[in-house]
């Protein structure tokens, strides 16, 4: 799991497997079941971290350069504006520097969700 890069939208998480597939139907089904398991962990993690209304869960593999296997865990804040929600999310990827978060605003948001994978009552692996 890292932060996704050039977005300003503090949160914007990637999971990607541990070996390099390009569909998801090269998954075995316990990679299935612990990328699931994650998907859902983090999407906990996000809604504590930054108070989100909810995620969204997306998988493409098509940009160029980026065609394995990877989710977008994407926090919907409350305020979000309807113009942007669903996939037009994704029009908050790729932003000029100005706009996109820094390396240590994502780090920041970082330990803020691993506290929150590490704390009691949270399962420490999927």
């Amino acid at each position: 799991m890292a932060h996704a890069f050039g977005t300003g939208l503090r949160g914007w998480l990637v999971l990607v497997p541990l070996r390099h597939v390009t569909a998801i139907a090269e998954l075995t089904d316990a990679e299935a079941a612990g990328l699931g398991q994650w998907q859902v962990r983090l999407s906990r993690a996000l809604h504590a971290a930054t108070g989100c209304a909810k995620t969204y869960v997306a998988q493409f593999a098509e940009a160029e350069g980026f065609s394995h296997v990877h989710f977008h865990i994407v926090p919907r804040m409350r305020d979000l504006a309807t113009e942007l929600r669903g996939p037009k999310v994704f029009a908050l990827l790729n932003q000029p520097d100005g706009r996109a978060l820094s390396e240590s605003q994502r780090d920041e948001i970082a330990a803020d969700i691993r506290r929150y994978l590490e704390s009691p009552g949270t399962m420490s692996t999927p």
